[in-house]
């Protein structure tokens, strides 16, 4: 049985309710959420104008790591039991950036709580 990883396109709304149901998770080995207002508005602007803005690797598996447990004030929930954990190996600012846009949260960037505008992608 070959257990290469293979590529696989998933819809951005998929990620964004992963993410909201525990399912895809930031290990707790990954780096604090570090961009500013204006890396984010960029990723946006990218996003909008059609730009590719990289990959994202998850890991999925039914192990359990210790992870963030919240991103800014949006709490995470825990993965139901039983089901298949996604770690983000990278990509977790991108994600980050993109899920705090899309749901109206406060994220703490460089320090600081900042309000990110609320961004809807059609």
């Amino acid at each position: 049985m070959d257990h290469a990883p293979q590529p696989q396109s998933i819809a951005f709304s998929n990620l964004m309710h992963d993410i909201e149901k525990g399912l895809i998770k930031i290990p707790q080995f990954q780096r604090d959420f570090v961009w500013s207002k204006e890396k984010s508005a960029k990723l946006l602007d990218s996003i909008v104008r059609g730009f590719p803005i990289g990959t994202f690797i998850l890991w999925k598996t039914k192990e359990s790591l210790r992870t963030v447990r919240n991103l800014g004030d949006a709490p995470l929930p825990e993965t139901p039991a039983g089901d298949f954990i996604q770690y983000v190996l990278d990509g977790q600012q991108r994600l980050a950036s993109l899920f705090v846009h899309t749901r109206e949260y406060q994220l703490n960037a460089v320090g600081k709580l900042m309000t990110l505008p609320k961004f809807t992608l059609t």
